[in-house]
């Protein structure tokens, strides 16, 4: 299978190229910094320096590998974790238009499935008596929400809305 990962220098996308090669997959390694090519080459894969947000080059490089499987591992997160708020607004981009980008090219090359990788934050620790105000308080999910067990509120999201409106359907989950 011909694999294109997206973010493949990143913390999951670069444990991902190795196993993925050992398995027999053809693989391409997707990232915007070129010090970081040498690396994917020794695992295996076919380095890609691109930049998401280049939404020309990013159809090229994916029509170009022609994959049958996009895996979705951007990010825009520091290594340190208390510099996370200055990064949050290029991290949100990735989100964003980095993924509006990534759905149409994989679609426009033929990929037959986008894999991504989801979060979910704790927000809350709260008591019975507070969990149906404090619930009633958050705004609502771009895509799913769970009402947690009581002690813990959990609001998750798989894709922006932007995305959701870009591709007219929601995606699949496994």
């Amino acid at each position: 299978m011909r694999i294109f990962i997206a973010g493949a220098s990143g913390l999951i996308g670069i444990r991902l190229v190795a196993p993925l090669v050992s398995a027999g997959h053809v693989v391409a390694g997707m990232n915007r910094s070129p010090g970081k090519a040498a690396r994917l080459s020794e695992l295996g894969a076919e380095p890609v320096i691109c930049d998401v947000f280049d939404a020309e080059a990013l159809n090229r490089a994916v029509g170009a590998f022609r994959p049958d499987v996009v895996f979705h591992q951007l990010t825009d997160l520091p290594d340190d974790a208390g510099a996370m708020p200055e990064f949050r607004d290029r991290n949100d981009r990735i989100r964003e238009e980095g993924t509006h980008n990534l759905l149409a090219a994989a679609a426009a090359a033929g990929a037959g499935r986008v894999i991504a990788q989801s979060v979910s934050w704790e927000l809350a620790v709260v008591t019975r008596a507070y969990e149906s105000a404090i619930w009633s308080e958050l705004p609502a999910p771009t895509a799913s929400a769970a009402r947690p067990p009581t002690g813990k509120v959990i609001r998750g999201s798989v894709w922006p809305k932007s995305t959701l409106a870009s591709t007219g359907r929601p995606a699949r989950r496994s």
